[in-house]
């Protein structure tokens, strides 16, 4: 059975993404992945390496993760198998860069929190070991999760999500550093914070930061 959440009325359930949202992820673990993707689709497709890269972000930009293209146009391609090679542990853990603050700031919200990641589970426990945070979180929602490995900012994810952990969309605050995967989000009636140096606020968000740590001081409330 999936864990329960429910809180008090009072409490709110936290859901942060992972990527560059907890930790700072373009300065090493993205360029680890995309290049792991990339020679994944070389291999299981046998063609180029450049032929491989222009597939893995065309996929991308049309349905939203590589994986669904993978699935949609190569079945005989294992998902979880293309989940895994795409995510060398040990390579990504290799280097780590957690957000400035992020265990304190974790431990000054009240409530519960959940990592919701486009990525999949076992990089997702990693990394919240790795960044020595992985006692903050009563919980991880993975895209492997999901059905069909739809990733955000799809709504049938986010509804599995509150399925999977029967929490009501009022009670959650969702943090995130992409402005899209905070439309569903609101339209569902969680509050909404984005992370995003440099710019100004959006329609998707109740609050927008320019750094993770000053979530504990906004007394943002679902």
């Amino acid at each position: 059975m999936p864990p329960s959440l429910k809180s008090r009325p009072s409490q709110s359930v936290w859901l942060f993404d992972l990527d560059n949202t907890l930790h700072d992820a373009s300065r090493h673990a993205f360029p680890t992945i995309d290049a792991a993707m990339t020679d994944f689709i070389a291999n299981a497709l046998q063609i180029e390496r450049s032929a491989a890269s222009h597939l893995r972000v065309h996929y991308w930009q049309r349905y939203g993760a590589t994986i669904l293209g993978l699935i949609r146009h190569h079945p005989h391609i294992d998902p979880q198998r293309f989940l895994a090679q795409s995510h060398p542990l040990a390579e990504l853990l290799r280097e780590v860069h957690p957000m400035p603050g992020l265990k304190r700031t974790l431990r000054q919200l009240p409530g519960r929190k959940i990592v919701f990641t486009n990525g999949p589970q076992a990089y997702a426990q990693a990394m919240l070991d790795a960044l020595d945070v992985a006692d903050c979180f009563d919980g991880v929602f993975s895209v492997d999760r999901v059905d069909g490995y739809a990733p955000k900012p799809q709504m049938r994810t986010y509804r599995q999500l509150l399925r999977y952990f029967r929490l009501q969309a009022r009670r959650c605050i969702l943090v995130e550093d992409s402005r899209d995967n905070l439309k569903p989000a609101k339209r569902l009636g969680m509050r909404t914070v984005w992370i995003k140096p440099g710019v100004r606020g959006s329609a998707w968000a109740d609050a927008t930061l320019i750094r993770l740590e000053e979530l504990a001081r906004r007394r943002i409330r679902a």
